[in-house]
């Protein structure tokens, strides 16, 4: 049974709330500085103005507007290609909760949204951060298209109420109200790409579970999401970051989130694919047999890892990096000569780019780019 919980903290705007909050975007000055910076062009913003402000459900904004804006200003300007596999697989008129690797802040969710309606799918509503707020419009903008707010970084007791109507909330969703979920697998991006469930995020579900293990966990249809980037989306600044984790004890700023932002729209990213799991349900009565609820999280995770390692698309970067790494070429049939001087010049840019010991940046370039390679070979194996 659930609670009568009120989510208006947490939840989406309503369609009802939609042409008010449209307004308010479109008065909020950093909103009209995007807008300038995406089209820079007055006519095309004066008309996508118009059509913004008589709009009035969250379907007919994704539609006309947002799935337009991904496949202009993403995919056309900074990708060369998207693919993806297994979403045929998916009955169209379920839910699911789709736990991912995270490797950037927008395109994660907002290019598995775009590829889910393009099947004929509903979207799924997005788990986001606070610490992501950091500005009016941006609240706005993700409230509008779905997202709902994850609470971090508070004082334990409040952490705990947190996560369990968090919980309930997604819970709610997938088995009252039929909608799906997107969750990462981690707080917080993967920098060193070695992707991994963190068994917090299962323990938080389990918050809101009034049955069996296994019988909660079934509900959830839990499909695991494999998202792979030819060229690792901000990948510059998160081989910075790590070594200045190492060496300076670096804290992360808000400024730090928006400039990735903006970096993970506009930078190029190559080829990409989304690698759609199956529901992790047969699987369940198994992990429901392990003694304590610790070791059937921990295994839980592991299957959700397995499918995310497997369902990986490995590219000529990978290959190429474990090569340069280990000084072989044991993996020169899965490139060529030119792909190898891209690399080998992004390679060179990064260590150039990146103040400190060039070694230490060199190898963690290099691994981040091997990381998934290794986890995928352990997964077919």
């Amino acid at each position: 049974m659930f609670h009568k919980t009120n989510f208006d903290d947490i939840r989406p705007y309503n369609d009802s709330e939609v042409n008010h909050y449209l307004k308010l975007l479109l008065k909020d000055e950093n909103f009209q500085h995007i807008l300038q910076f995406i089209f820079n062009d007055q006519a095309k913003i004066k008309q996508i103005k118009l059509m913004l402000s008589q709009i009035h459900n969250v379907k007919d904004l994704q539609h006309k507007f947002v799935y337009q804006l991904v496949d202009d200003l993403i995919l056309k300007r900074s990708t060369d290609g998207l693919t993806s596999s297994g979403l045929e697989n998916l009955d169209k008129n379920k839910s699911y909760l789709f736990i991912s690797n995270h490797r950037d802040i927008i395109l994660d969710s907002a290019i598995m949204n775009y590829l889910i309606v393009l099947e004929g799918m509903n979207t799924t509503e997005i788990a986001i951060g606070n610490n992501l707020m950091i500005e009016k419009w941006i609240e706005y903008t993700v409230k509008l298209n779905r997202a709902f707010v994850v609470y971090r970084n508070l004082p334990a007791r409040e952490l705990l109420m947190a996560s369990k109507k968090l919980s309930e909330y997604i819970r709610r969703n997938i088995t009252l109200k039929n909608n799906s979920v997107w969750i990462a697998q981690r707080e917080g991006r993967t920098k060193d790409g070695n992707d991994k469930t963190q068994q917090a995020l299962l323990k938080m579900l389990n918050l809101s579970n009034t049955k069996e293990f296994g019988d909660g966990f079934r509900e959830l249809r839990i499909v695991p999401l494999s998202i792979s980037y030819e060229i690792e989306p901000c990948g510059f600044s998160k081989v910075a970051e790590m070594y200045k984790k190492q060496t300076d004890g670096f804290e992360k700023t808000q400024e730090d989130d928006l400039r990735s932002m903006g970096e993970g729209l506009v930078r190029p990213k190559g080829r990409i694919h989304f690698g759609f799991g199956e529901p992790i349900t047969s699987q369940i009565d198994l992990i429901a047999h392990e003694e304590t609820i610790s070791a059937q999280i921990e295994r839980l995770a592991e299957a959700i890892d397995h499918q995310i390692y497997r369902n990986f698309k490995i590219w000529p970067n990978n290959y190429i990096a474990e090569d340069i790494l280990n000084n072989t070429s044991l993996n020169a049939k899965y490139y060529t000569s030119e792909q190898y001087k891209k690399f080998v010049s992004m390679l060179i840019e990064a260590v150039s780019l990146i103040p400190g010991d060039a070694e230490k940046i060199r190898t963690m370039f290099l691994q981040m780019y091997v990381n998934p390679l290794i986890n995928k070979r352990k997964a077919i194996l």
